[in-house]
């Protein structure tokens, strides 16, 4: 059965929302270039359907005096499986499949390699004499090259890297080693210790991750998480 005109572009609003990260209406209407009233009517079907849900928009405590935010549209779980169900669930499958036969021993060494990729990637960012905040915002985009739609926000002491999309948050959520062994990942790139603050996989948002900009802050940092 052949979609119709509003089913194809209710679609192309899903997946943009999907590989971009939250958005407003405003952002989303100028991007695909639809009117801010035929925008709404889209998302508000797609809401209905379950396939997105809005929210008020992550604000650090620098911009909260700026007036009432737009409110942010962003995928579901279930919207997430409309689109990625089949290829995540091939994907915890063989990874289930893989602890099995040889033990968990294999996602973790899976893991790591698949860090390790990354952390090549990122190879020229590690050996840069660029300060950490530009470090920062150097993998931020190296991480929305990778399909993660990053950002950076000044947040206390240091800066706050977000991930506004995970594609394999799905696979993520069944083996927590993926979330650990790229935070390890960030740390080398950025040459210093971060802190994961939150994670799509875990059923937040978006995926954040705090980076200390002075030695004070990072020793405080360390100490917390040794406490836990």
């Amino acid at each position: 059965m052949k979609k119709s005109e509003p089913d194809k572009t209710r679609d192309v609003v899903a997946r943009s929302i999907l590989e971009s990260g939250p958005t407003t209406a405003v952002a989303l209407a100028e991007k695909l270039d639809i009117t801010p009233a035929g925008i709404r009517r889209h998302l508000d079907s797609l809401i209905a359907e379950g396939v997105l849900t809005s929210r008020e928009p992550y604000q650090s405590s620098a911009s909260r005096s700026r007036g009432r935010p737009s409110k942010v549209f962003l995928m579901t779980d279930e919207g997430r499986e409309k689109f990625e169900h089949s290829y995540d669930d091939l994907a915890v499958a063989a990874l289930k499949f893989m602890a099995s036969k040889s033990g968990s021993h294999l996602v973790d060494e899976f893991a790591q390699t698949r860090a390790a990729d990354f952390e090549r990637k990122g190879q020229s960012i590690k050996n840069s004499n660029k300060s950490l905040l530009e470090k920062s915002k150097m993998l931020a985009k190296l991480l929305t090259k990778e399909g993660y739609s990053a950002t950076t926000d000044k947040m206390g002491n240091g800066e706050e890297i977000c991930q506004h999309h995970c594609p394999i948050a799905h696979v993520a959520s069944e083996f927590p080693q993926l979330c650990e062994a790229e935070t390890e990942a960030f740390s080398k790139i950025l040459g210093t210790h971060v802190q994961r603050l939150a994670t799509i996989a875990d059923g937040d948002g978006v995926c954040t991750t705090f980076v200390p900009t002075n030695i004070s802050q990072i020793t405080k940092s360390k100490m917390k998480e040794g406490a836990r």
